[in-house]
């Protein structure tokens, strides 16, 4: 057998680059209609727009809410005491200021 002239060569290049491409080609279409189903069942049929039911909270979030309870509690009872001893203390100044009016009316 005799070996293959140049142009023989091209010949066969030709050939196998037009099945390549083909062959290519339907590998790309294949690829593409994969990508299209998969875009297709990704996609949700129906979205729901009713709001969905809250979590429910933990032992630890219950724990967190009681302590900030607690505190505040704490703190309104230290408000109240200080607003009561600072009722007192101004009617005690009043009653003195007015005693002290009433001996400086009379001229003692």
């Amino acid at each position: 057998m005799s070996e293959p002239t140049p142009l023989d060569k091209a010949e066969k290049a030709v050939r196998a680059a037009e099945t390549d491409t083909a062959a290519v080609q339907l590998a790309m279409a294949a690829m593409e209609l994969a990508k299209l189903t998969q875009q297709q069942a990704q996609a949700p049929a129906h979205t729901c727009q009713h709001p969905q039911p809250r979590q429910r909270r933990s032992a630890g979030e219950w724990l967190g809410i009681a302590c900030a309870v607690c505190v505040g509690g704490i703190g309104i009872a230290f408000a109240s005491l200080a607003l009561a001893i600072l009722g007192g203390t101004a009617a005690i100044v009043a009653l003195i200021l007015r005693g002290m009016y009433e001996d400086y009316r009379k001229g003692r």
